[in-house]
């Protein structure tokens, strides 16, 4: 699509902020080759798939009708130009406060230097009752949307409002680092303290000793820029894609900006594992250990020795070690096997790690379809208590639970004695109502 010259600095400033705000990473298409920001891609939240839209300037299929302000109002209220609520999987709360300068940039990106995806999508959103219902989104807007929109002040680059803005607004960080109350808002006061993320846990990233306390401000750039911090973490799941779509491919100044903020947020202790049992002496006698692909072949082996031995050994060594360049990471310093609960160690091992930089290019494999659900628990026990010393007693229901995205919330746990309990609330209200408007009654024709 033609761009004038004289609006290609504000194309390119658009292109930017899409990148930070890692617009990418949920529009993307799943199919036809992944074109850009088209739509399609199945976001898994607790209520069910939510199918992202195409945001290209198609006229037909994606945003091109939008006028600013129409854009504006999608990105900032969470409101559609069609007067449609948007579901909070768009982190609209954060992007509330957006400058306007960055939406206008934005908006610029969007319609001049984006191709237009002509093509229907493959398939919408089609949550189940009640949360199909769209309307119900203005009454959570109205407890959780909190203030108004306002411009911020222009923060100078590398500085601490920066990083805050960056952190807040942009890379929305809090949406996935940040627990939820029982109607899945994000509970301020435990702002970036962790939270579960469909199968995965988003981990503790304020400065406390049970986040990245002991964490420099070079180790978080590294990190966000490499998504590999040797000794510590590795990022995988959500992480991964966030490191290779978008905090890769951001300025040193900002990824410095936003460590400097992250560790003077307030820190916020969590709970540590505890570690006071021995680990169990080295497997030494290879010649025991099933060779090959056999213990994977094998679906009534459950021993997580020899299943760690014939399947993660050769990358992460005998003894977790990793290698020496920490291509493959050691396993006894690893942020995934040393906290508490396996949640991230059991996904690495079901879905895999892919991600890629400018620099590396990682691949795990994924062994969702070679092992099964009390094969991987065995090798997460087995990795989790030799290589930490953290006794777990993970079951193959519990991998089967975080295959299916985790522990379902409150809210659609008992979403249907919620609905029973409101809609007795109703007639209870109607019947005091009426009963009121009788009693008055009566007593009018007593009087007379």
């Amino acid at each position: 699509m033609a761009v004038f010259a004289t609006d290609q600095p504000l194309v390119e400033c658009g292109r930017y902020i899409a990148v930070a705000a890692d617009c990418g990473a949920c529009h993307r298409q799943a199919i036809n080759h992944g074109v850009p920001f088209a739509g399609g891609y199945a976001i898994e939240s607790p209520m069910g798939r939510i199918i992202a839209s195409n945001i290209t300037p198609s006229k037909q299929y994606g945003i091109g009708n939008y006028s600013e302000q129409q854009f504006a109002n999608a990105v900032r209220e969470g409101i559609a130009a069609d007067g449609r609520n948007l579901y909070p999987a768009m982190p609209y709360t954060s992007y509330r406060d957006m400058t306007t300068a960055d939406v206008q940039a934005l908006y610029a990106y969007f319609m001049q230097g984006v191709e237009p995806a002509d093509f229907p999508p493959s398939t919408r959103t089609d949550l189940s009752f009640p949360f199909n219902v769209r309307q119900i989104m203005w009454g959570w807007n109205l407890l959780f949307l909190s203030g108004t929109s306002a411009d911020k002040a222009e923060a100078l680059p590398g500085s601490l409002e920066r990083g805050k803005y960056l952190v807040e607004v942009l890379a929305h960080c809090s949406a996935c680092h940040t627990p939820r109350n029982i109607m899945m808002a994000e509970q301020n006061s435990l702002n970036l303290s962790g939270s579960s993320l469909g199968g995965w846990y988003a981990p503790n990233i304020t400065p406390d000793k049970s986040g990245i306390g002991d964490w420099s401000q070079r180790d978080l750039v590294t990190y966000l820029k490499t998504g590999h911090l040797a000794g510590k973490a590795q990022a995988a799941g959500a992480m991964a894609e966030a490191v290779e779509n978008s905090f890769s491919l951001m300025t040193d100044d900002d990824l410095n900006a936003m460590a400097a903020w992250v560790k003077q947020v307030p820190a916020i202790p969590t709970a540590i594992p505890d570690r006071s049992i021995q680990p169990p002496a080295d497997v030494s006698d290879i010649n025991t250990i099933i060779t090959g692909q056999g213990a994977l072949a094998d679906r009534s082996t459950t021993d997580g020795a020899k299943l760690y031995e014939n399947a993660c050994a050769s990358c992460h060594g005998h003894k977790g070690q990793g290698t020496d360049d920490s291509f493959y990471p050691s396993l006894t310093r690893n942020r995934a096997v040393s906290a508490l609960g396996a949640q991230n160690l059991v996904m690495a091992i079901v879905e895999g790690i892919q991600r890629k930089t400018s620099n590396t290019d990682i691949s795990m494999p994924a062994f969702a379809e070679q092992l099964n659900n009390a094969q991987i628990a065995s090798i997460s026990n087995y990795v989790h208590s030799r290589f930490a010393g953290i006794d777990d007693k993970m079951t193959a229901q519990d991998v089967q639970i975080l295959r299916d995205g985790g522990v379902p919330p409150f809210i659609v746990r008992y979403i249907n004695w919620l609905m029973a309990l409101g809609t007795l609330m109703i007639v209870g209200l109607l019947g005091g109502i009426w009963y009121w408007r009788k009693v008055k009654r009566s007593g009018g024709q007593q009087i007379r």
